[in-house]
Order: C-alpha cells, then sequence, then structure tokens
C-alpha cells in the first residue's frame, strides 16, 4: 500500500513540476532567451519585467494621455499610441515593446509591412490570450489557415458589388432616418448645436442591421447595443495580464458579459432558424448579408457533398456577430472625422456639396452616380489616412521567420503602425500632417511614394472584406448631409481621439449645423 502511495505521490509531484517548469519557461526563461536574440540584430526596448513586461507602462501611458483633449491642429499619435511612441523616440526605429511576456517588434518600413501584410500563410492574427475575447467574435477576421480560407469563400459573394447594389434602398432608409430627426429640429435657414456622434452609431448600426438581416433589422437593434457593450469590456480586460480560470470568477463584469454572450447567441439564432425555415420553404432572402451568406454556404455544401466543408450554424452566428462590431465601427467613426475635419475645411466641404449637387441635384442619391463623386472619395480617403479607424495592426509568426534583415523568433508579435506610416513625412511629404484630399487626385498608388504605406483597410489576401460596403455607406451618408446641411465645428467641441477598438471621439463630436 505504501509502495501505491509513494508512486502516486511521485506522479503528483512530477505532475507537477512539469506544469511549474512550463510556466516558469513561459513567463521568465523563454522572454529572457528571446530578449537576447533579439537584442543581438540591433532590436532595442526596455528589458523584460516579470509577466507585465511593458503593459503597466501601457496602460498608465494611455491612461494620462486620455486625462486631456487636444488642439485640432495637435499631432494625434501621443495621445492614441504613446508608448509606442515614447519607445520609437527612445529607442530609434528598430525596436520592440513587451506585451506581458512576448515582444512585440515595431514595424515602420512600408516594405516589410507589405511584406507581412501579403505573406498571411505565415505572419497570422495573434489569438487574444484571455478567453472573454471569444464573446465578442470568432468570425473571419480572427481565423488563420485552411478555415480562414473556407469562410473568405463562403462570405464573399456577400459583397460582390451586384450584392451591393441591393442594398442601397438599406443605406438610404437609415441615413435618412437619422437625417429626418436633425431636419425636424431645425426649420430651413435655422442652425443649432448638436452631438453628431451618437446619431452616426445610430446610422451605421441601422444600416447594418437592415443589410444583415432585412426584415428584421428591429431585432438586430438590440444585438448591436448588446455587441457594443460586449466591445467595451473586453477592452478593459486585454489591457490587463490575463490570469487563467479568471472568467470563471463570477465578478459584475464577467456575470454581465456571459448573459450578453447568451441573450446575443439567442437572438441571432432564432433570426437565422427562422431564415432557414424559409428557405426550405422555397422562400428567397438573397438581398441582406444574412440570405447571401446562407445561400452561399448551402451551395459550397451541396457542391461538396458534406456538411464539414460549409459553416456550421455556430459559425454563422460568429460571422453575423463579426458583421456588427466591423460593419458598424468602421463607418462611424470614417463619417465622424469626416464631419469634423470638413467643418475646419470649409473650402473642401463647399468643393464635396457642390459635386453632390451637380451629381444628384436634390434626388436620392444612387449606386452610379456614388461612384462618380471623386472629391467626396478623395476627401474620405484623406481622413482614412489622418485617422485610420485601427491605428496598429499586429501578426505574429508561430515559428522562426525571416522579414527582412530580422530573424524573428516562433512567437514574437509584429506591430504595424498603420496611423505612423499614413502620416511619415518621407512618404507624403513635409505636409504629411496636413488635411490634403488633393493628394489622391490620381487614385491610391501615385499617392502614395512607397506603396504599402497607406492600408486603413489592411493590405494582401487578407484587406477587409467589407471595405466597399463601409465605403458606399460613407458615401451615401455624406451625399446625403451635403444636400441639406453645411457645417462647422461648436465652440464646445472638445478634439480627443482615443481608440476603443477603433479610432473615435471620446467626448462626441459636437458641431453648429445649419439646414440649407
Amino acid at each position: 500500500m505504501e509502495v501505491l502511495y509513494c508512486t502516486i505521490y511521485m506522479c503528483c509531484a512530477s505532475v507537477l513540476l512539469l506544469y511549474t517548469l512550463r510556466i516558469l519557461n513561459w513567463i521568465w526563461f523563454r522572454p529572457m532567451k528571446v530578449e537576447k536574440c533579439l537584442r543581438r540584430q540591433g532590436l532595442n526596448g526596455n528589458s523584460y519585467r516579470f509577466l507585465y513586461g511593458d503593459l503597466k507602462d501601457l496602460m498608465s501611458t494611455v491612461h494620462k494621455a486620455k486625462s486631456k483633449p487636444i488642439n485640432i491642429s495637435d499631432d494625434i499619435k501621443p495621445r492614441i499610441i504613446p508608448l509606442y511612441l515614447k519607445t520609437l523616440q527612445e529607442y530609434g526605429t528598430n525596436s520592440f515593446i513587451w506585451l506581458g511576456p512576448r515582444p512585440s517588434v515595431i514595424i515602420t518600413e512600408p516594405e516589410l509591412a507589405k511584406e507581412v501584410l501579403t505573406k498571411n500563410y505565415i505572419f497570422q492574427k495573434p489569438q487574444i490570450m484571455n478567453p472573454l475575447a471569444k464573446m465578442i467574435s470568432q468570425g473571419v477576421a480572427t481565423y488563420d489557415g485552411d478555415k480562414w480560407t473556407k469562410h473568405r469563400k463562403i462570405i464573399n459573394p456577400a459583397f460582390h458589388f451586384e450584392k451591393l447594389k441591393l442594398m442601397m434602398p438599406a443605406f438610404y432608409l437609415s441615413c435618412g432616418e437619422i437625417l429626418g430627426k436633425w431636419e425636424h429640429s431645425l426649420s430651413p435657414g435655422e442652425s443649432r448645436e448638436l452631438d453628431v456622434w451618437p446619431y452616426l452609431q445610430k446610422l451605421s448600426s441601422d444600416a447594418i442591421s437592415r443589410t444583415s438581416f432585412g426584415s428584421s433589422y428591429q431585432e438586430g437593434r438590440r444585438i448591436f447595443e448588446l455587441q457594443r457593450e460586449q466591445a467595451e469590456h473586453l477592452l478593459k480586460a486585454v489591457r490587463s495580464i490575463y490570469i487563467p480560470g479568471w472568467r470563471f470568477v463570477p465578478t459584475k463584469m464577467n456575470k454581465r458579459m456571459k448573459k450578453n454572450e447568451k441573450d446575443i447567441q439567442a437572438s441571432i439564432r432564432d433570426i437565422i432558424d427562422r431564415r432557414v425555415e424559409a428557405m426550405k420553404s422555397g422562400e428567397t432572402h438573397n438581398d441582406d448579408l444574412l440570405g447571401i451568406l446562407l445561400e452561399s454556404n448551402f451551395k459550397e455544401i451541396e457542391q461538396h457533398g458534406n456538411k464539414s466543408s460549409g459553416m456550421s450554424i455556430d459559425e454563422v452566428v460568429e460571422e453575423c456577430k463579426l458583421f456588427y462590431l466591423a460593419g458598424q465601427e468602421t463607418t462611424s467613426t470614417l463619417l465622424v472625422w469626416t464631419l469634423v475635419l470638413l467643418s475646419t475645411h470649409s473650402d473642401w466641404q463647399i468643393r464635396a456639396r457642390e459635386e453632390v449637387l451637380h451629381v444628384f441635384g436634390s434626388k436620392k442619391p444612387d449606386f452610379d452616380g456614388l461612384n462618380h463623386l471623386k472629391i467626396v472619395t478623395m476627401v474620405l480617403h484623406e481622413v482614412l489616412r489622418l485617422y485610420p479607424p485601427l491605428v496598429t495592426l499586429s501578426r505574429i509568426v508561430h515559428e522562426e521567420t525571416r522579414l527582412g534583415k530580422l530573424s524573428l523568433p516562433a512567437g514574437t508579435h509584429i506591430s504595424l503602425q498603420t496611423v505612423l506610416l499614413h502620416h511619415d513625412r518621407e512618404i507624403w511629404g513635409e505636409d504629411a500632417m496636413e488635411f490634403k484630399p488633393e493628394r489622391f487626385s490620381e487614385g491610391i498608388s501615385k499617392a502614395q511614394k512607397k506603396q504599402g504605406s497607406y492600408f486603413p483597410f489592411g493590405w494582401g489576401p487578407r484587406i477587409c472584406i467589407g471595405q466597399t460596403f463601409a465605403m458606399i455607406e460613407a458615401k451615401m451618408a455624406m451625399a446625403m448631409i451635403l444636400q441639406r446641411f453645411s457645417f462647422g465645428l461648436s465652440p464646445s467641441y472638445t478634439h480627443a481621439p482615443h481608440s476603443i477598438l477603433t479610432l473615435q471621439p471620446q467626448h462626441g463630436a459636437h458641431l453648429i449645423l445649419h439646414r440649407i
């Protein structure tokens, strides 16, 4: 009996020792080894600090930067990426920071950025360590390898030009509903102050609800509200060290996120189940994202003769959650910064309005007409350059990998600072920080001196599948706004860009609207 107890004890001790060594390797031995490797190649940064790395500095610098607004003419980078900027200033362009026990190499060269975004099979999306992230979305934006290929193929038809044309009425209704509220509070010729930011969020969430679920868009609105709350909770969670098992602790935030996830899942599943039953009965719904996605999925399964070639219902639910998050966030932020910048550059506001009135007059904007809005398109591209929705793109290598002259150890993160490349004077000229839409007069490729410098929607195979969707919606909204209103900054406007998944106005966007 003693031998048995002794054997059990030895086995338990061995397992405990093994896990202890693994944890020590993860939080100490491996980071120290990787740091030596990076420094031998001329990369510099803070020395690794046990477990947290630079996370505490990251949080403190962000908190300090957010504590006070800036002038609209100021550089936004110290406010939105303070630690990255400080690191580059202190250690030079070949530098890294520590995201916990993992180093993140900062890439500032366009050629290297282009290589990272083009070779998506090597430089992959990093998985957020915190399991709470899975409650937000696990759609195509988070997948890699064969699963990403399958989902991208099935989803692609939903964003084809011909399908997007069918969604124009939904865009028009969503824009008209919000602008109707603005008009109702103003008589022709009158002016008033309005914080347009919550209205633009409502506009884009309503548009994604209509285009995703068609006649069920009212139910979709509630899903969006819950998704947005989830994103805010997640941001708090990922900016701290994740403690394994912490998600099971019944904290107020954990309980709220779990309840939200349950409600979101139930709502989307109910809509999908009803849609599937309708399709089985012969009804067609190929004018919204869900209908096109289900149709494409069924075709893929039929073509290969097995369900594994398509998406499961769980996966369809995740893609619907992603539609909401990405579709709403990108368009609303693009619109708000466009209105802010046109408020401070009245000459471009006048030029954009004259173009809209020349193409449409007071008539309803249509698909072909939107494609003829050259000045509006130039303005939108310049806004995306100065205020990219995602200020940083992250990738990871899972095995030792060459990138330019660097040899990156397995597990190294790569940080592509979109906003740094978009503001680089060597690429865009001495006026890089100025609002000059004319730089895009001959298209995107001729605007940048080095290819790979401009990627507001990403680059390469993983370029945002919804970029055309977002641009069409933004053009529709701007055309309708310019037809009905002129606008300028209110004296109460506070310029405070900050990043909550996307780059947003921390204190709203107070404008003076004048009804034309």
